[in-house]
């Protein structure tokens, strides 16, 4: 298995769920994979029994963690070919707009909007040295569709959406050789997941509307992001890769 053998890739959020998931596939695949999470416990457990990977602890709101990681790989594995932009939090569920406080508003937007820009800001310029690379940021099906109950979520969300193309055209105009997608995951069977979707008659009335039929897997959206940072998709910059069971073709 080598879809991104020699690769240095690192991902954000890797404590659980989809960056675990991720993290565990793309170094199955044979990247060297650094994966970090405000969660220590949890990232290690990520990386335990995988050969090719090391845990980072990592606050992706702040800029000087994101200085000290990047630039301790550069020391380390000596370039950087791929970026996960995974980490984000749901926050309180329900949280309408009206019912939403700042201080809950700012928080979401700190970790699933800043951290998403400071690991563009900082992971460009160790691609560019390492002669290009790929970023993909994990936005949401929220961010196509209204979210009455997850507002600053859903707000975020599109937030990483735009970003994403932002990020995507500049360097493409720059001749960066730096390529930058999102992909959206509908519902997904995580932690964030299950704390949205707390009890079993919930879960099913959204099961019902999911045309798929099921719930996603982190596996399934981590097949996808394999898909981006390898070389197969060295045409697809600026792109929203949609996994959501089919929920936002209705």
């Amino acid at each position: 298995m080598s879809r991104v053998a020699d690769k240095v890739v690192l991902v954000t959020g890797a404590g659980s769920g989809i960056g675990r998931a991720t993290a565990k596939l793309l170094a199955a695949e044979g990247a060297t994979v650094i994966a970090s999470d405000i969660d220590s416990a949890g990232v290690s457990q990520t990386v335990a029994g995988i050969a090719k990977a090391r845990a980072e602890t990592h606050d992706t709101a702040k800029e000087a963690d994101w200085k000290r990681i990047i630039e301790g790989i550069l020391a380390r594995e000596g370039r950087l070919d791929g970026l996960v932009n995974n980490a984000g939090i749901s926050g309180p569920f329900p949280a309408t707009f009206e019912t939403e406080t700042v201080e809950q508003w700012q928080k979401i937007l700190s970790i699933n909007v800043q951290g998403v820009f400071l690991g563009c800001k900082h992971a460009v310029p160790a691609m560019r040295q390492s002669g290009g690379g790929s970023i993909v940021n994990t936005s949401s099906l929220a961010a196509l569709l209204g979210t009455p109950d997850l507002s600053a979520y859903g707000a975020s969300k599109g937030a990483v959406r735009q970003f994403t193309k932002t990020v995507a055209i500049d360097c493409a105009r720059k001749g960066y050789k730096v390529r930058c997608n999102s992909v959206h995951p509908g519902v997904i069977m995580t932690p964030m997941g299950e704390s949205i979707l707390p009890d079993e008659r919930k879960r099913e009335r959204v099961r019902k509307a999911i045309p798929i039929g099921e719930f996603g897997a982190p596996e399934d959206i981590a097949y996808g992001i394999l898909y981006l940072i390898s070389d197969e998709s060295r045409f697809v910059t600026g792109a929203e890769l949609v996994i959501d069971g089919g929920m936002n073709a209705i």
